[in-house]
C-alpha cells in the first residue's frame, strides 16, 4: 500500500510538472508571436505606408524629428517609443477606426488605454503654437499676399484673390449636458447642427494649392457661418488692408456671408451676362475650398460623419487642428493621395442666401463698397472675355 501511495505521489508531482512546462512553452510562444506581430512600418511598400499612415516615409521621418523635443521620453524598457506613438496617432486619424483595433493592429501591439494617451500626447504637441503656427498661417505681409494672389491668378484668372472661405462640419459625439467651463462651455443643443446631429463648425480659408491658411474650430454646429467669420483673427487683418487702401486683396465665398471690400459673394439674382459671367467665375474659383474640404476629409477620415469623433469637443477641435498641420504638410511635400474611392465633403451644408442677413446691411457702408468692389471685378471678367 505504501509502494501504491509513493507512485501515485510521484505520478502527481510528475503532471504537475507537465502542466508547469506546458504552460511555460505557450507563455513563451505568445511571447514570440506578439514580437513577430509588431513590425517596422517603414518596410512596408511606398503606396501600405501612405494607405496607413496617409503620410510618406520621409514626411513622418521628418515629423518625427519636429515631435521629438515636445513628446515625453521614458527610460522604462516598458515605455512607448516615439516613433509608435506618431505611428498611432496617424493611423487613428487617417482611418478613424476605435482605439482598440488600432492597438490590435501588427505594428503596434498596444492596449486602448496606451492608444488613447499617445493620440493625446501627439495631437497636443502639433496644436503647440511653435508647431502649429509654422503651418498653418495666413499672409502676414504684402509679399506673401501677392504670392497667394498671383497663384489664385494663374490657376483661375480670377483677379485680386488670396483665399477662398468656407465652413464644414465635423460630427462629434453628444457633449454632456452639464456646462462646466474646464470641460463644455456650451449647453448640448448648442452643438445640434441644421442637418440634426451634433458637429464642430470648422471655418476653413485655402489658397489655391489647397494649403489651409486659417482653420477655426472653436464654435458649435449651430454657430451660423458669418458668426464664426466675425470672430476669424482674419477678418481685421483684411479691414486693416482696406483701412491703408491696399484695396486688391480679398476672400472669395458663398452667398452665406455678407458682401464687403473684403470678401466677394455670388450676385444672387444676376441680370446681365457680365454678371452670370462674374457668378461663372466666382463659383468655379470659389470651388477649391470645397475641394480642400473633400481632400482633408479623405485622407484623415475621422472628420468624416459616418466616424463621428468620440471626445469632448475641446478635444474634438484640437483634432481637427492637428488634421490640418499634417494635410498641410501633404500638400507642402507633394504627397499623393491614398487609394480609394473620391469622397466629397459630405456635410457641406448647401450655399443657402440668408436674406435676413443680408437685408441687415442694405444702407451699411461697408456693403455698398463691397457692391462697388464686385462691380469692379465684373467690368473686369468681362473686358477680358471681350478680349
Amino acid at each position: 500500500m505504501a509502494n501504491f501511495e509513493e507512485m501515485a505521489m510521484l505520478f502527481a508531482v510528475n503532471n504537475v510538472e507537465e502542466h508547469q512546462n506546458n504552460f511555460n512553452n505557450a507563455h513563451h510562444e505568445r511571447q514570440t508571436r506578439n514580437k513577430e506581430m509588431i513590425t517596422d512600418p517603414f518596410k512596408l511598400t511606398d503606396r501600405l505606408f501612405i494607405k496607413n499612415f496617409r503620410l510618406t516615409k520621409e514626411v513622418v521621418k521628418d515629423l518625427i524629428i519636429l515631435l521629438s523635443p515636445h513628446l515625453s521620453n521614458s527610460f522604462r524598457s516598458s515605455a512607448i517609443d516615439l516613433n509608435t506613438k506618431v505611428f498611432v496617432t496617424l493611423n487613428f486619424l487617417a482611418t478613424g477606426s476605435y482605439q482598440s483595433p488600432i492597438g490590435n493592429s501588427r505594428f503596434m501591439g498596444l492596449s486602448q488605454p496606451s492608444v488613447s494617451r499617445c493620440i493625446s500626447e501627439v495631437v497636443t504637441a502639433l496644436n503647440l503654437p511653435e508647431i502649429f503656427n509654422a503651418w498653418v498661417k495666413f499672409p502676414k505681409n504684402i509679399n506673401e499676399l501677392n504670392d497667394i494672389r498671383n497663384g489664385f491668378y494663374r490657376n483661375t484668372g480670377f483677379p485680386g484673390v488670396v483665399g477662398c472661405i468656407d465652413c464644414t462640419h465635423v460630427a462629434i459625439t453628444p457633449p454632456s449636458t452639464n456646462l462646466n467651463l474646464n470641460e463644455n462651455q456650451h449647453p448640448e443643443y448648442i452643438y445640434v447642427n441644421r442637418k440634426g446631429y451634433h458637429s464642430i463648425n470648422v471655418q476653413l480659408i485655402c489658397d489655391s494649392n489647397l494649403k489651409i491658411l486659417n482653420v477655426n474650430a472653436l464654435f458649435p454646429g449651430s454657430t451660423h457661418d458669418t458668426h464664426v467669420w466675425n470672430n476669424s483673427k482674419v477678418l481685421p487683418i483684411l479691414q486693416e488692408l482696406h483701412r491703408r487702401n491696399y484695396n486688391n486683396f480679398y476672400l472669395l465665398g458663398d452667398s452665406g456671408y455678407a458682401l464687403r471690400q473684403w470678401l466677394l459673394t455670388p450676385i444672387p439674382d444676376p441680370s446681365t451676362e457680365a454678371e452670370e459671367n462674374y457668378n461663372r467665375r466666382q463659383m468655379s474659383t470659389r470651388s477649391i475650398i470645397e475641394r480642400c474640404n473633400g481632400v482633408l476629409k479623405m485622407r484623415f477620415r475621422c472628420l468624416l460623419r459616418d466616424r463621428t469623433l468620440h471626445y469632448k469637443p475641446e478635444k474634438a477641435s484640437s483634432i481637427i487642428n492637428a488634421c490640418v498641420v499634417l494635410h498641410n504638410m501633404c500638400i507642402t511635400n507633394n504627397v499623393p493621395m491614398p487609394d480609394g474611392p473620391n469622397i466629397e465633403d459630405l456635410d457641406n451644408l448647401g450655399m443657402v442666401e440668408d436674406q435676413d442677413i443680408l437685408a441687415d446691411f442694405n444702407r451699411n457702408i461697408d456693403l455698398t463698397l463691397g457692391r462697388q468692389q464686385r462691380n469692379r471685378v465684373i467690368r473686369y471678367l468681362s473686358h477680358r472675355n471681350v478680349i
